[in-house]
């Protein structure tokens, strides 16, 4: 992969963190604005069915956010677009398309298939 390749992938990861940053800071600012006493049960309900969803979101969003710090890396020990199973390269496309990807198409369809078939 060419070096302008990689920086172009190095920055789309830096935007997704950056627009994780900014979802975690609306979240915190939409909380503290909802965090005043709710009398009515249902608008309290419908509040904290909203805040536990985010929560859920936000869980999601930290997890992504490892594996972006994690393709960062990767980018900086010259190992970012090989294969973690079998050491090929990724293609473009695919690190296009999931810049967080760690392995290649094949590896990562047969790693489906053995989640798939052990019931996970």
């Amino acid at each position: 992969m060419n070096d302008k390749k990689l920086q172009k992938l190095g920055k789309q990861l830096e935007a997704m963190k950056k627009d994780i940053y900014a979802d975690v800071e609306q979240t915190l600012t939409e909380m503290n604005i909802q965090s005043g006493n709710i009398p009515d049960p249902n608008d309290r309900a419908s509040v904290e069915s909203d805040r536990s969803f985010e929560l859920r979101l936000r869980g999601r969003e930290q997890k992504l956010m490892e594996k972006i710090d994690e393709a960062l890396s990767r980018i900086e020990d010259g190992t970012y677009g090989v294969c973690d199973e079998c050491g090929e390269d990724i293609t473009v496309q695919r690190l296009e398309a999931r810049p967080v990807a760690k392995f290649c198409i094949d590896c990562k369809t047969k790693q489906e298939q053995r989640e798939k078939e052990q019931g996970r």
